[in-house]
């Protein structure tokens, strides 16, 4: 398989990302609380300091617990990534590593016999699918998955997955920012997808790793691996240290609800029920979103939008294109009320919508 293929399981971002639309969790401490250090032993030895050696036996503890539960898929023309998800061999993985096909190859870290696996269904929206294994391996093992909540930024985590092809890769950095929103693009098989709450990470997130496994020390899946940034100012290269995966809520979110019903029923992702276009202005600038067409009964139609209509403001968020559209919808939810700014026949004026749901 050449190393085109392998370049094509892994989406990238182009940077600057969409300011505003990137929230940052901050952690915080509680610096005017006071200890009991009155009612401590003086006699008492602080705890010792960890050293390397501690820290490099609990990476290699980490790798131990889940690199088992990390496998390599293998599509007609790609190479991608994916984590076991329960003992009846289901495995989660992004959606543009199983591209349009239905039926894979896959390799787990313990053992080189090949396994078939068939699709249970893709959902592009979030760039999540779950496939199954045709036979369940005797000891397969399902990862353990952790809680976004519990997510920080600074934490040490560890990427799992296939970079370049290289089955059963390991890298490391840390959490390097929280509630990122990032728009996917839709060159070389990406599903154009805009997500919420993204985690950022500095572990080298590569072409393959794409649907494995972000991982805290506690031996916890706390995303999938799927962007990888580029740099335009740099001949659209590699942006070093910047990749993102997608939340471990929203995996199992999404993952529970396909596995149960063979398809997300509830998406939990607000939209305005329109198919739109971007505009540009008479300096060929982005300038707003047309509707080419709007959902009878839906959202927009509902608050009067129609047909024709440019779309340019969303709440206090400007509209000039469907990506910035799809950005500022990604953090509100279904059924919520927005405001939006739109021209019609060159006259501005405002609707409050009701959200649907994608």
């Amino acid at each position: 398989m050449d190393a085109f293929h392998f370049r094509s399981r892994v989406r990238q971002v182009l940077l600057p990302l969409t300011a505003g639309l990137c929230a940052i969790a901050l952690v915080s401490g509680c610096s005017d609380t006071k200890s009991d250090s009155s009612k401590a032993d003086p006699s008492a030895s602080p705890p010792a300091p960890r050293n390397a050696a501690d820290l490099q036996s609990d990476y290699q503890t980490v790798i131990k617990n889940v690199l088992p539960s990390v496998v390599q898929i293998e599509a007609a023309n790609s190479l991608g990534s994916g984590v076991v998800y329960d003992s009846k061999g289901h495995i989660v993985t992004n959606a543009h590593v199983v591209g349009d096909e239905r039926t894979f190859k896959v390799t787990v870290a313990t053992g080189e016999k090949v396994l078939n696996a068939s699709l249970v269904t893709s959902y592009p929206e979030q760039d999540l699918a779950v496939i199954k294994l045709d036979s369940v391996p005797k000891g397969l093992k399902a990862a353990k998955f952790g809680d976004s909540e519990k997510v920080e930024v600074g934490q040490i985590v560890l990427a799992m997955g296939s970079p370049l092809g290289l089955s059963s890769s390991v890298t490391q950095g840390i959490v390097s920012a929280l509630g990122r929103t990032v728009s996917e693009s839709r060159a070389g098989g990406g599903t154009g997808a805009t997500i919420a709450n993204m985690v950022q990470t500095s572990a080298a997130i590569n072409p393959g790793n794409s649907g494995g496994a972000l991982v805290n020390l506690n031996s916890e899946v706390i995303g999938i691996p799927t962007l990888g940034a580029i740099d335009p100012e740099m001949g659209d290269s590699a942006a070093p240290g910047i990749g993102f995966a997608i939340p471990v809520s929203m995996v199992r979110t999404v993952a529970d609800q396909i596995i149960k019903s063979g398809k997300v029923t509830d998406s939990g992702r607000a939209a305005l029920d329109i198919i739109g276009r971007t505009v540009v202005d008479t300096n060929y600038r982005p300038a707003g979103v047309a509707l080419v067409s709007v959902t009878k009964r839906g959202a927009a139609d509902k608050a009067g939008l129609r047909v024709g209509d440019i779309i340019t403001a969303l709440n206090d968020l400007p509209v000039t294109t469907i990506t910035s559209l799809s950005e500022a919808l990604a953090s509100d939810k279904p059924s919520q009320k927005v405001t939006v700014t739109y021209l019609r026949n060159g006259a501005e004026k405002t609707a409050r919508v009701t959200l649907g749901e994608i």
